[in-house]
Parts: C-alpha cells; sequence; structure tokens
C-alpha cells in the first residue's frame, strides 16, 4: 500500500505537516515543577458536581504550583451539545471561584494555546490523522450515506457505537472492523468518487494477552492489556473522537497532569497506544474515585439524577460558594477539616492540597455534612459579606426579602452582625434561603407571633411583667443594667433571679427569669429561641421595640 497516496486522497486539503503545528504551540516556560491543568468539559448538558469535584483538584494543582489552569470545551459531539450549556457551564465555574488563566470565557478566549474549543481545532486533528495514514497507522472504513442512515436508526454498531468513548467492542465486531484493513486505493478512489464517506480507524498493533505497566498518581502501579481495538480516530465529518482529540490537544496545550473519573480506566490502554503512536510524551494521569452517596445501607454511584448531582441546585438553595468550595476540600483531603479548625481566618486556597492525601476509595456525598461546613462557613463571614450574599441571593430566589434587606442595608447588616465573631460564633443558618425565617420578626412586614408564653407563667404574670418592663426600659442602659432591671421585675412577682437558688429549691418560686425572660422574647420576637434579647431590642430600636412588647399586652 502506497501509504503517502492514501494519506493524500483521504486529506488533500491538509497542506501543513505536524512539526507546522508544533510550531504555534511552542513549550511553555514555567518555574521548575509547575504543573499544567484543564477541564475539559462538554456542553451537553447541566454542570453536575462531578465536573466541580475535578475542577478544584485542577485548579489546586496548577495554582499551587505556579502552573496554568485552563478551561477546554471538547464540542465533538454536536448531536448532544444543549443551546446555553457552554455558557452556563463558564458562568458556574465563575461563581464557584473555579479561576482561569487560559481558556474559554463568556466573552471569548483569552491565552496563546487555542483555539479552545475543539470544533475549531479540526484541522490540527486532520493534520495528524493525515501524518497517521503516511505512517501506515490509521485506515479508512468508507460507508454509504444509506449505511450511515441504517446505523444512526439502529444505533448499535460501529460508528455510533463509538460516540460512547467508554464503549468496548465485543470481539467479534473487532474482527469485523479489522477484516476492512484489506483494500486497495482504486477501492479509496471510487469510494471518494461517489461522494461517500470514512471514519479512520486506528491500526492497532496490540495483543490483548500482553500487558503494559502503568503508573497512576492515585491507583498506584497498574498493569493494563495493550489495546486490540481498531477504534475510531476521526468520525465520518472529519471530528475527532474524545479520544484523539484529548491526546492532540494535551500535547499541543503542555498539560502536565490530567485529572478524570476512574470510569476512564477501561480507556487507557487506547490513550497509552495513541501517545505512542503520534509520538507524544503522556502527561501523568490521575483517576479519582467516584463520588458516592448512602443509599440505605448500602454506597452508590452519585449518578446525575440525585439530588446534589446538579450544580445548580446549590445556587438556588442559597448554599455560598464558599461554602461549596470548603466541603469540596473536605472531600478531596482528609486532614483540611483539621487545617481549618488551627486556621479560622484563613482563605481555603491556603491550604496545602496534596494528592496523597486523596481517597483510593471514592468519597461520600453528605448533605448534613454540607450543612455543618456551610454553617462554619458563614459564621465565619462580615456582617457586609453576609448582606452582600444575601441580597444576591434574594435578587434571584427571593424578592420580598431582597426588598426588606435593601431598604435599610445599614439595618440588616447590624442584623447579621448579632453573634458575629469571636471564638464561638452563632451558627444559625447554612443555606441564604435560611435567613428570611430568622431575621422575619425584625420586620413589621413578616412578624409573626408563633410560639407560646411560658407554661409557668399565668396570663397576669406575663401582663404585669411586660407593663413594667416597658415602663423600667431604658435605651441607656448597657447589658448589664438591662439584665438587671428583668431580673427586679422577675422577682416582683414571684420569679426568682438566682438561677442557683432556683436548682436548689424549684418548689419556692413560682418560676425563674429563664420564664420572664422568656416571656419577653416571644412578646418582642414571637417565638422561644432568637439572639441574645438587648442586642435584638438595641437593633429594633425603643419605639418599635416597646411597641411590639405593647401589641403583646393588649393582645393577652
Amino acid at each position: 500500500m502506497d501509504n503517502e497516496r492514501l494519506a493524500e486522497l483521504l486529506f488533500p486539503h491538509i497542506k501543513e505537516l505536524p512539526e507546522d503545528v508544533e510550531a504555534r504551540f511552542p513549550q511553555r516556560t514555567l518555574p521548575e515543577g509547575a504543573k499544567v491543568t484543564r477541564i475539559a468539559p462538554s456542553p451537553t448538558g447541566f454542570m453536575h458536581f462531578g465536573t466541580l469535584f475535578p475542577a478544584r483538584i485542577c485548579e489546586r494543582l496548577a495554582h499551587q504550583s505556579g502552573g496554568v489552569f485552563y478551561l477546554r470545551i471538547e464540542d465533538t459531539d454536536a448531536k448532544r451539545e444543549v443551546a446555553g450549556a457552554e455558557k452556563d457551564l463558564i458562568e458556574t465555574l465563575a461563581y464557584y471561584r473555579i479561576e482561569f488563566d487560559e481558556g474559554v470565557t463568556v466573552d471569548g478566549e483569552k491565552g496563546d494555546y487555542g483555539p479552545y474549543r475543539q470544533r475549531q481545532r479540526a484541522r490540527i486533528y486532520q493534520t495528524y490523522a493525515k501524518q497517521l495514514v503516511r505512517e501506515g497507522k490509521a485506515y479508512p472504513v468508507f460507508s454509504t450515506e444509506e449505511e450511515l442512515e441504517s446505523l444512526a436508526a439502529s444505533d448499535k454498531k460501529t460508528e455510533i457505537k463509538e460516540r460512547d468513548w467508554h464503549t468496548d467492542l465485543a470481539e467479534d465486531e473487532k474482527q469485523k472492523i479489522k477484516e476492512k484493513r484489506n483494500f486497495t486505493l482504486e477501492d479509496v478512489e471510487k469510494n471518494l468518487k461517489e461522494g461517500n464517506k470514512f471514519v479512520l480507524r486506528i491500526l492497532s498493533d496490540g495483543d490483548p494477552e500482553k500487558k503494559t505497566f502503568f503508573t497512576d498518581l492515585i491507583k498506584g502501579k497498574l498493569e493494563v492489556p495493550e489495546n486490540d481495538e481498531d477504534f475510531v480516530l476521526l468520525k465520518s465529518d472529519g471530528i475527532p473522537t474524545y479520544h484523539f482529540a484529548h491526546a492532540i490537544d494535551d500535547h499541543l496545550m503542555g498539560t502536565t497532569h490530567v485529572v478524570r473519573g476512574e470510569e476512564w480506566l477501561s480507556s487507557l490502554p487506547k490513550h497509552i497506544m495513541l501517545f505512542r503512536y503520534l509520538g507524544f510524551k503522556m502527561p501523568k494521569y490521575m483517576h479519582i474515585a467516584q463520588l458516592m452517596k448512602l443509599e440505605g445501607n448500602s454506597k452508590k454511584k452519585l449518578s446525575k439524577r440525585d439530588k446534589g448531582a446538579a450544580v445548580s441546585d446549590y445556587r438556588r438553595a442559597g448554599y455560598p460558594p464558599v461554602s461549596v468550595n470548603e466541603y469540596v476540600m473536605t472531600l478531596l483531603n482528609s486532614n483540611f477539616e483539621e487545617w481549618r479548625s488551627q486556621n479560622p481566618d484563613k482563605d481555603y486556597t491556603e491550604f496545602p492540597f496534596s494528592i496523597k492525601k486523596m481517597s483510593t476509595s471514592g468519597a461520600l456525598f453528605d448533605f448534613d455534612k454540607l450543612n455543618d461546613v456551610s454553617k462554619n462557613a458563614i459564621s465565619r463571614m462580615t456582617s457586609d459579606e453576609v448582606y452582600d450574599g444575601v441580597t444576591d441571593w434574594a435578587k434571584e430566589n427571593d424578592p420580598e426579602l431582597a426588598a426588606l434587606l435593601t431598604r435599610d442595608p445599614g439595618y440588616a447588616k447590624k442584623i447579621f452582625a448579632i453573634g458575629r465573631g469571636g471564638k464561638k460564633p452563632r451558627k444559625d443558618f447554612a443555606v441564604w434561603a435560611d435567613v428570611r425565617p430568622y431575621v422575619s420578626f425584625f420586620y413589621d412586614e413578616t412578624f409573626e407571633r408563633t410560639d407560646p408564653y411560658p407554661e409557668k407563667m399565668p396570663k397576669e404574670d406575663v401582663k404585669a411583667f411586660l407593663s413594667d418592663f416597658v415602663e423600667a426600659y431604658d435605651v441607656n442602659d448597657d447589658a448589664s443594667a438591662w439584665f438587671e432591671k428583668v431580673k427586679e421585675i422577675s422577682e416582683k412577682y414571684g420569679y426568682t433571679g438566682d438561677m442557683k437558688a432556683y436548682r436548689q429549691s424549684p418548689e419556692s418560686y413560682k418560676g425563674s427569669v429563664g420564664d420572664t425572660s422568656g416571656a419577653l422574647r416571644v412578646a418582642l420576637t414571637g417565638r422561644t429561641n432568637s439572639p441574645d434579647l438587648y442586642e435584638i431590642m438595641k437593633i429594633m430600636g425603643k419605639e418599635r421595640s416597646l411597641g411590639r412588647i405593647e401589641a403583646a399586652i393588649s393582645e393577652l
């Protein structure tokens, strides 16, 4: 076979050689040890948590080492592409502070190693495809238009089957494909003249009885069989499969580390062969364990249909980006929580992420844990940060709340400042959706008295205590003087202010200051649990506070 002639017949429009392409993608000049990583999602639907997970690994690996992190869009499967998915993907990654040095952005592309969308790199792939044909490492398989339509309808065989990159062909199908290696240049000329399309397949020299040794940065040393499948490199539209495209792109873009799910391990023999055929040095691979969830007493893979799978759900529920990122860090490295407790004021990006601390068995997704992490993350925010986060979320998801908060930002920020700071800050909410019930009693429009007064206090005592409290209230009192007045009025009606004495002899009193302050709390806030009453009254002001209590007295 005249491979040079075959290459010209198949790719007459390709005039460049691989070395011409290489010249446009020079080696990167980076510090020693710097890593170049990427994420390369397909715009085929909503962003999955399984994309955010490896994205954070890649971002940390690159930026901790002084390297480069870029976004490449693998849009080779046009039939499955979802309108708006790419824009949503980019915006979602930006929302969660996945910061790229290069690649695709909403406004275009940045970086010297583009295009960063694979469909725009078709001629690059075809240049390398033509070279493989020249070297006798790839060959065409033609199909008539009728045959392609039949394949598309059945969705079972060769070209169509290989849309699913993970599918390994059965032995009999492999053999049928290999039989198509036997053709002549006359056959090729005839097919081209008739307008028949071809897929380009690799000419495998692998022996599945032989093993190849490979070191994965997470799985360790692996032994995999050689690839003996003539898998597709270019589809009939001239667009590459994932296998072919990722090898060329990672080489030209200087990728040093590839992070992907362990489900790709079955494709590893193909990729080892491809890099060898192309003469490229393989990047280092990290096959991360699948995210798991508990279902009953057993674990199962977190699927796209599970709660928590769609990243958009977190934004809609009101998880701050920092909360989701901190939770991801707990899944990535088991020592993150210890580091966080020792470094409460540091940004999570200062944590020394390590590949060696990653689980090889699969991280367990847990909403309870996410909520705990989120409460802690929010508790470390300033009142301004909480205000900004809540209002941004509410404008999109709760306009009524947004209107309340933005009407008087200073008032709202005072509310969020309660119990903030110090060694034991309050942890009142895990998501911004929890804020509405938390702040509702501060606003007359949303105030509602839902909880009962203390059982130990008859209505008469409640009214008398509240009336005396209104008379005695002085806006200039500090917290200590304020509470002394509460205790004095309590004593007047038989409710001791000495909690130690009450515990020793509860039968000697009607109740304690805990009951009277509980009554005050219900009158003022409508609930039995709330932040510090003194702070609440200072924020609400004398007129609103006493008006609220007087209204409660009149209702009794």
